[in-house]
């Protein structure tokens, strides 16, 4: 029960409420629950190989960046988002880009802790050039054209198709290991195709809303027109 009374609500509106509080309790001790045993995994496999990637130097060139120099000192975990921006893709997905404007400002939180690196498939002048006007000062990009970081753990389909995936890989006494993935839309008879919205401040906000998610979905464009058309799209929920 709670203590709080807003003013001129209604005995109706108090008690549903606190039934509504008592399952937000009991989502957050299962989310606790979650990430407790998702700490207490086992190692993965090892890396399959030390992957050279691709990123803009200051000078404005490409240069060579191997995934285990990607960690750095006294941090043994490294989060890499694999952004969905294939080479044949005319644009940048919007869901994506959407989680991504989330994510550069949370990153310089985030890398206080542990390491943050998005990797997209594309030749890394052409992700520079999207992900400038975007603004993502606090994201490190890397580009794995060369090599098949995606592939190897499904950022991409072996055709060539994007999918959007976020790894955790850790360091242990010297060796690179996988950790954790969000598989949840590979899992079966049901998948899961909102697998990152637990990071996602977007549809955490909204959830808390009358209008909720409906059938809106974030555009690429900042500043979007209003479209009869938006409606038609499929419900997230």
């Amino acid at each position: 029960m709670t203590t709080l009374t807003f003013p001129n609500e209604t005995t109706d509106y108090r008690r549903a409420r606190e039934e509504l509080a008592k399952a937000e309790l009991d989502l957050k001790r299962q989310v606790d629950r979650t990430a407790a045993l998702r700490r207490q995994l086992p190692l993965g496999g090892a890396l399959k190989e030390d992957y050279v990637f691709e990123e803009l130097g200051k000078n404005g060139r490409a240069r060579k960046v191997k995934l285990s120099e990607l960690f750095e000192d006294g941090k043994d975990s490294l989060f890499v988002y694999s952004f969905m921006y294939g080479p044949k893709m005319k644009d940048a997905c919007p869901m994506c880009s959407s989680f991504l404007d989330g994510l550069n400002g949370n990153a310089a939180h985030i890398t206080q802790r542990i390491n943050l690196v998005v990797v997209a498939r594309s030749p890394i002048q052409r992700i520079a050039k999207f992900t400038q006007a975007r603004g993502w000062k606090n994201l490190r990009i890397l580009s794995s054209a060369r090599n098949s970081y995606n592939i190897d753990y499904f950022g991409e389909s072996v055709d060539g198709a994007q999918d959007t995936m976020a790894n955790i890989f850790v360091k242990r006494d010297g060796k690179i290991f996988h950790f954790w993935g969000t598989e949840k839309q590979y899992l079966t008879p049901q998948s899961d195709p909102c697998h990152m919205d637990t990071m996602w401040p977007l549809w955490n906000v909204l959830d808390t809303t009358p209008e909720g998610r409906g059938a809106w979905y974030p555009p690429l464009n900042l500043k979007p027109k209003r479209s009869a058309s938006r409606g038609k799209k499929k419900s997230r929920r």
